[in-house]
């Protein structure tokens, strides 16, 4: 969990939530927050920042226990719910209203924290709607999403939104010379490429393999001639998304099932007794789950990345001066640039984002990519 100081760029919500958490500042705490702002900006790390500085007796400092009780998820008076499915669960919710009638066992608040509300459906949207129309005095909603449109406007009207932005690049990467004793030049390369987005440029700065698996994406994008390319393209990006998923989820997979075990009393190796067979396999369903997502956003932001090379070769074809997000393919761009027109640069874009349109309507994975390359080489080779 960052503190105040990592969150890059955000001096303003900062600002906000501050002077919300401080006994001494009147008028400026409300008991239902909507923190927006899009991926990598910080909306949980700013979330459970406001919630330990709620929560504290002392200084909410990083180190002080309170402040490792929240990032540990273990306060007593501190609640989470972030899904590892595609949607939020009505019960989920329901379990979560039920549990915010509680007065604070040690605290001022009692905190409720919402990551990623815009998985919530109209219905399960109509549940949490009852609970911050009349909230108990002592408790604090803490929502995050991308942005106001994903949520009802019954639900909008009963929040305070607190808007974030997008950081600079130059902010993110001394982040990530500051905190992970990167050099400056690789950290200026990762912030660039993961256009501000902490967590990825955080992952691109630190794992080569990460690194390999994007510049693979593009290259496959480059070097696409074809409608028969194309279609063999879009199945090894699919590879390449799974491979990075599975990157993410293999390690943490392991330490909880480590974790499990250690609960239950059972030895590394050993056979899990029927009676308690049934956590484990609950615990396998939640893995399989998060496997799911984590596919899911890892084609996204192999399309996020797709969009950024379009969006070089059409600031090439336009001759407009700058920096390119992927300055590093260098001649490439000035190649790719001269064989299509600025026109066919942009429906390719157009075609990326409707392919990533698709498959959060769950559109298969795979045929939103194809036909988005197919449509891609045709409009380039008209």
């Amino acid at each position: 969990m960052a503190g105040w100081d990592e969150l890059m760029g955000q001096d303003e919500a900062i600002a906000v939530f501050r002077a919300a958490a401080d006994p001494a500042t009147t008028g400026a705490m409300t008991h239902s927050w909507l923190i927006t702002g899009p991926p990598g900006s910080g909306r949980s790390n700013l979330a459970f920042a406001f919630a330990a500085a709620l929560l504290s007796p002392e200084a909410p400092e990083v180190g002080t226990p309170t402040w490792r009780q929240v990032e540990a998820r273990t306060h007593p008076d501190l609640a989470v719910l972030s899904t590892e499915r595609v949607i939020i669960s009505i019960d989920e919710v329901r379990r979560l209203v039920a549990a915010s009638q509680f007065s604070p066992s040690v605290s001022r608040y009692r905190v409720i924290v919402i990551e990623d509300a815009d998985r919530m459906t109209e219905r399960t949207s109509n549940v949490l709607l009852k609970a911050l129309e009349e909230p108990p005095p002592r408790t604090v909603w803490i929502l995050c999403a991308p942005s106001e449109a994903d949520l009802l406007p019954t639900i909008r009207s009963r929040v305070r939104t607190v808007r974030l932005r997008v950081p600079d690049a130059e902010d993110v990467a001394a982040l990530l010379e500051r905190r992970d004793g990167v050099d400056a030049e690789t950290a200026r390369v990762a912030a660039r490429e993961a256009q501000s987005h902490i967590g990825m440029a955080h992952r691109l700065a630190t794992n080569a393999d990460a690194r390999v698996r994007r510049e693979r994406t593009l290259e496959l994008a480059l070097g696409i001639r074809s409608v028969s390319g194309a279609v063999r393209a879009a199945a090894e990006l699919i590879e390449v998304a799974t491979d990075d998923a599975r990157a993410i989820t293999e390690e943490r997979d392991a330490e909880e099932r480590v974790a499990l075990m250690r609960s239950l009393g059972v030895e590394p190796g050993g056979t899990v007794p029927p009676a308690l067979r049934a956590q484990v396999k609950s615990l396998e369903e939640d893995q399989k789950r998060r496997s799911t997502r984590s596919l899911r956003d890892g084609i996204d932001r192999i399309l996020v990345d797709l969009l950024s090379l379009y969006r070089d070769i059409l600031l090439t074809q336009l001759g407009v001066p700058g920096e390119r997000i992927n300055e590093r393919l260098g001649e490439r761009l000035e190649d790719a640039a001269r064989r299509s027109t600025a026109a066919q640069t942009l429906a390719t874009m157009d075609a990326i984002t409707t392919a990533r349109t698709r498959i959060e309507g769950n559109v298969a994975p795979a045929l939103a990519l194809e036909a988005m390359l197919v449509a891609a080489v045709r409009k380039e080779t008209a």
